[in-house]
């Protein structure tokens, strides 16, 4: 398999793969109805199976499943599948509904479809990933790669090629005629030579020596990067800008449009409106089962706040949510007094406002249960940055730099810094600083799945935290 064989057959390839998943979808709804011993009436399976691949390819072509994933993990490809069977199923099951013809499909086969497309799409996909990435290792289907520039996006980007072999890229050297810079390389390994100057790197696009150029030079030099792009036009040679650590160091920026004017959008929440709606009915739906188990404890936790010291059971405080309005956050009350002013004084080991019951709450979380009620509400989600009182938050913005972009999605009951370690006092700017690091990392890297991961590591690792105070 020469270099660039698959690329060379890639609409080939990518109708085979359409192909195989159309087989999949019809093959396991006929499978499903053989495996219960039930008569397949041909028409109506069939209009069934045509529904169903034509939803799935209308989700495919919005979610952008069938495009190339070389440089892509295989949770992001999975992620993508995922939202493509869900909206599949949410049209099949609006189709259904709308026709009246729901009580003509066993439940038993459509309840071995649905589950059984999920593992067989992902094991295909898995299965594909895994031939070419052995076939990557011996040294087929491999691409050429020339990075234009030699400063630390550029080298970044080589130790990134280099760490994930399985994309199948190699470096075939830096192009740089700026001396400064090329005096800044380091020891990159394996060795990556400088191959070139820049005009060097034009001519040998133009002879078709790469099959892909990256551009990794400074938002400064627009003027080089504007002329280099101008004459690798000439080739047939795809061309990528990589973003400079101004930009790269920026909250998910992204590329959009205004009308027909691309974009970059540097400060935006990481969820569009389908994940968005994925999130909220993971809210709904774990809310509503977590507090039919609680409400017993939460009615004698209740009691037992009123026997043990004056004052409300709940209580209020104003906080910041997504994109910065103010909101009530409701806890149950842990201490003999209820602080929502200008100063808040942050809680502390041995904190005399703190009662004896309230200090257990704390150490346990048991008095965050009623923030189920702010997730129902929309206020909240279970999983997201954790709010701080409007006191702190106008602290912190000041001596904090990004510190508002926390506001970008809702708050959370539990989150990536809290299951990480960092929970409880923050008594320094550090301390706030790794807080706000950890949950920078959580909206730059958001999905479904890093928010199931939370909740899973939120029960491990127990609500019992020792700086809980």
């Amino acid at each position: 398999m020469p270099r660039g064989l698959l690329r060379q057959h890639s609409t080939t390839i990518g109708i085979l793969n359409k192909g195989l998943d159309v087989l999949l979808i019809v093959g396991l709804l006929y499978l499903s109805k053989l495996f219960y011993r039930q008569p397949i009436t041909e028409t109506k399976e069939l209009i069934a199976a045509f529904a169903a691949v034509a939803l799935f390819m209308f989700f495919a072509d919005i979610t952008r499943l069938y495009r190339s994933w070389r440089s892509h993990s295989i949770w992001e490809e999975f992620e993508t599948l995922l939202y493509t069977l869900g909206g599949t199923i949410l049209g099949l099951l609006f189709l259904a509904y709308a026709t009246k013809t729901t009580s003509q499909f066993s439940r038993l086969a459509i309840g071995t479809w649905w589950p059984a497309l999920p593992v067989a799409l992902t094991l295909v996909r898995v299965s594909v990933r895994n031939t070419l990435r052995k076939l990557r290792k011996q040294g087929y289907n491999i691409r050429s790669v020339a990075i234009l520039g030699t400063g630390i996006a550029a080298q970044r980007l080589a130790k990134e090629i280099q760490s994930n072999e399985w994309m199948g890229l190699k470096v075939a050297g830096f192009f740089d005629d700026r001396q400064a810079f090329r005096e800044t390389l380091d020891d990159t390994q394996p060795f990556i030579p400088i191959a070139g100057v820049f005009d060097d790197l034009v001519r040998m696009a133009k002879k078709g020596q790469f099959d892909e150029i990256y551009v990794a030079l400074p938002m400064k030099a627009e003027h080089l990067i504007h002329r280099l792009v101008n004459e690798l036009s000439d080739s047939s040679v795809p061309v990528h800008i990589v973003p400079d650590l101004f930009i790269f160091n920026l909250l998910n920026a992204r590329t959009t449009n205004l009308g027909q004017i691309p974009v970059i959008s540097i400060y935006e929440s990481p969820m569009d409106e389908v994940a968005s709606l994925l999130k909220r009915t993971l809210d709904v739906g774990l809310s509503l089962v977590i507090l039919f188990i609680i409400t017993i404890p939460m009615v004698i936790i209740a009691i037992a706040i009123k026997l043990t010291s004056p004052g409300p059971v709940i209580f209020r405080q104003r906080r910041y949510g997504m994109r910065g309005d103010e909101i009530e956050v409701w806890k149950f009350r842990s201490m003999t007094v209820t602080e929502d002013g200008h100063n808040v004084p942050q809680a502390k080991k041995g904190d005399a406002r703190i009662t004896p019951l309230g200090a257990f709450l704390r150490r346990s979380s048991l008095d965050e249960l009623p923030q189920f009620f702010n997730v129902l509400q929309g206020t909240m989600s279970i999983v997201g940055p954790r709010p701080h009182a409007v006191a702190h938050n106008e602290l912190y913005r000041k001596s904090i730099d990004g510190y508002m972009l926390r506001h970008l999605v809702k708050p959370g009951i539990t989150g990536w810094a809290q299951v990480n370690g960092w929970r409880g006092e923050t008594d320094t700017d550090e301390k706030m600083q790794k807080r706000i690091e950890y949950d920078m990392e959580y909206l730059q890297n958001w999905s479904i799945f890093l928010d199931l991961k939370i909740i899973v590591m939120t029960i491990w690792k127990g609500f019992v935290n020792k700086n809980a105070y």
